[in-house]
């Protein structure tokens, strides 16, 4: 099966444990891999034969802009669920959501939920 990467798609949005997290928010960064049938696109060159990207890029943003859960866990099979169910087209979807700035004392690094899912899990 072919796959389509959308990387580094960021949003400030809502979604944390604390508090000042749901208030104050903060940056997440989400990158996307898709897969899907794009042999018809690569006979004819037509978009209409493939999947329009933009589309899924904005709808992960206002996804992230727009949720306000506890969990990372909770948006990342959100977003899972949602692609899935919006297009038609791809098959399996695997979400990767990170917290570039988590509000950690003394950690820099960043927080990453991952998860993996077909239309058979809806």
């Amino acid at each position: 099966m072919d796959c389509i990467y959308l990387t580094g798609i960021r949003g400030y949005g809502y979604t944390g444990y604390l508090p000042e997290e749901q208030v104050l928010g903060q940056w997440f960064e989400v990158d996307v891999r898709l897969w899907l049938d794009i042999s018809a696109a690569a006979k004819t060159d037509a978009i209409e034969d493939t999947l329009d990207y933009r589309s899924v890029i904005s709808l992960v943003q206002h996804l992230v802009k727009t949720s306000k859960f506890a969990l990372v866990e909770k948006l990342v099979m959100v977003i899972a669920d949602s692609i899935l169910q919006q297009y038609d087209r791809i098959t399996q979807v695997q979400v990767t959501l990170s917290k570039p700035n988590a509000p950690i004392p003394d950690f820099g690094g960043k927080i990453s939920i991952e998860v993996t899912k077909t239309k058979s899990h809806l």
